[in-house]
């Protein structure tokens, strides 16, 4: 296996702590240990946690036909439990087994829909209750079936006999056992994080010592302290991680509540902070900013979070511990990417878009990144993380970090983010009816010797978006005429912005309905314009355009370019 000599030593760290933290957790769960998942079933569920997440009545209708609507695919049963269907599609099978969708269920509030919930439940312990491993028993996915299952337990309970009753509670005794005993050797990230909270779920809702508590809210705690940043973003810089993380903490919090138990500071702080950072991602449309593995947004889901921010105010415009500038003024927003690559461990779904950054307008976007299609092929997964699908500038058609491996890497250790850029300063430069910033990043460096710093100010009320690209060598000297110091700078436009040219040969870009336009310009280079394609649609990817500024470096050092809103 081939591996680019620069970041073998970074590779096989990753392989080796991978391979050991594998062997490690096999250990745990061995035959050996196998007794450890046994123990006393508890009596009853104390209470059912509350679920902010959106439920469809209707999903649950389709589910009692035998059609599941799963992470973007759906899978008709014929009859058949859906826990005994061979499908290829890994998202949908660790929807299926995640058993969000009970919350549909309670939606729909019919005994027919819990009847329903109650035989699936079944199904799955018949099926997959007995026997410890596979998809069903990730500890990832434990997780989020714990959680669902003591959040609608009341459904799935209702009009329950008592032998499936038994058998439900035994079941989820096991699955926390489970998890206690393989969250400390889950890899880094959000899902960990997850299994700590489904862990303080279980001490809240069922019948536990006051030591089980204390426990899951000390370990709960220091998982919280490592991963959510001071400014309240998350160690993987994915804006989405903060929306799936608050969905489950502000429940998590309340629970402590109702059960008259303090929540930990930690939990306390972490909230305070992921909601203001929340709104720091957001458009004015209600969208999340497309960085580092954010896909389509629902609107309605961001609004139901943010209905627990008691935060007065504009949003935070520096987020300087998760690397992200945002200037907003006279109803224009840009939200821009000035941060270190995450650590390698919770890469998988980071992008090598430094110095990118998203114009919006109202509840119009103009310039975005593209974005991922977060239930689609993996196939467009690389295209989506590259340099060039980002609003920023690529040398020589490279992307600013790594993230294609041999295949026998990326069985092992997925596909992180490697080799970008090592240092990323960056300063806010704010002045009187003036929002800017300036910031370089090294990632070309090593490769091309060259830095590239992008400078952007937003002034006259909201009016004048002007940016300067600069491309240099050490000390500030010039490119070298070398062959590679080709440029190209990028602004992906949204689907919906329809461009033409003025009368001046400029270029306009426009809303659907012609209520609002902005003027492109540059005073050095004549935009082109090439297709695009936009990944964060809510129904896929779609068609899209981009301006392309393309020259080099050693002839232009420096270019200026202008959004003026018309």
């Amino acid at each position: 296996m081939a591996v680019a000599r620069g970041n073998s030593p970074q590779i096989w760290a990753l392989v080796a702590s991978t391979m050991w933290r594998r062997l490690r957790g096999r250990l745990r769960v061995g035959p050996v240990y196998r007794w450890r998942f046994t123990g006393r079933t508890p009596e009853r569920v104390l209470i059912a946690p509350p679920d902010l997440r959106l439920a469809d009545p209707q999903i649950a209708h389709e589910i009692y036909h035998g059609r599941f609507p799963f992470a973007g695919y759906m899978v008709e049963t014929d009859g058949a439990s859906p826990f005994a269907v061979d499908t290829p599609n890994a998202a949908w099978l660790a929807s299926l087994h995640g058993f969000r969708w009970l919350r549909h269920m309670r939606a729909a509030e019919t005994e027919l829909a819990a009847a329903n919930a109650r035989a699936l439940v079944s199904d799955w312990i018949a099926l997959h209750g007995r026997r410890i491993g596979g998809v069903a028993w990730s500890p990832a996915i434990t997780a989020r079936r714990v959680i669902a299952w003591l959040q609608h337990s009341a459904v799935v309970l209702q009009g329950a006999e008592f032998p499936f009753y038994r058998a439900f509670l035994k079941s989820l005794a096991v699955q926390i056992r489970y998890l206690r005993a393989t969250a400390p050797e889950m890899p880094d990230g959000e899902d960990k994080l997850r299994a700590r909270i489904a862990l303080a779920f279980a001490a809240l809702s069922l019948p536990a010592p006051p030591s089980a508590l204390r426990n899951a809210s000390r370990l709960l705690s220091a998982e919280l302290e490592r991963q959510i940043l001071p400014d309240g973003g998350h160690m993987s810089r994915n804006p989405e991680a903060i929306l799936e993380l608050l969905a489950d903490l502000l429940p998590l919090r309340q629970t402590y509540s109702n059960q008259a138990e303090a929540p930990p500071d930690a939990l306390i702080g972490a909230v305070e902070r992921m909601l203001p950072a929340l709104r720091f991602y957001r458009h004015q449309d209600g969208t999340l900013a497309r960085f580092n593995g954010m896909g389509a947004t629902s609107h309605d889901r961001v609004a139901a979070i943010l209905h627990h921010d008691d935060t007065a105010g504009a949003p935070l415009l520096h987020a300087p511990y998760s690397g992200y500038e945002r200037l907003s003024m006279g109803g224009v927003t840009v939200i821009a990417d000035t941060g270190m690559p995450p650590p390698a461990e919770v890469s998988h779904a980071a992008q090598a878009g430094c110095l990118s950054f998203e114009l919006s307008s109202g509840k119009s976007h103009f310039v975005v990144n593209c974005g991922v299609d977060t239930y689609g092929s993996d196939d467009f997964r690389p295209l989506s993380r590259s340099t060039a699908a980002h609003s920023t500038a690529t040398l020589n058609d490279t992307s600013s970090a790594r993230f294609a491996l041999t295949q026998g890497f990326v069985g092992i250790i997925g596909a992180p983010l490697l080799s970008g850029p090592r240092s990323v300063p960056c300063k806010r430069m704010d002045s009187a009816g003036i929002q800017s910033f300036v910031a370089r990043h090294d990632a070309y460096v090593a490769r091309f010797g060259l830095y590239h710093e992008r400078e952007v100010a937003l002034g006259a009320g909201g009016e004048v978006l002007e940016g300067i690209d600069r491309i240099f060598r050490k000390g500030g000297e010039v490119a070298r005429a070398d062959g590679r110091d080709r440029v190209v700078v990028r602004f992906h436009l949204h689907p919906d912005v329809a461009l033409f040219e003025n009368k001046r040969s400029e270029l306009v870009l426009a809303t659907p309905g012609n209520d609002e336009r902005w003027e492109f310009s540059c005073e050095e280079l004549a935009p082109e314009v090439e297709e695009s394609l936009f990944f964060a649609g809510l129904g896929g990817p779609r068609r899209s355009r981009q301006i392309v500024l393309a020259y080099n470096a050693s002839e232009h050092p420096e270019i200026h370019w202008r959004f003026l809103r018309i």
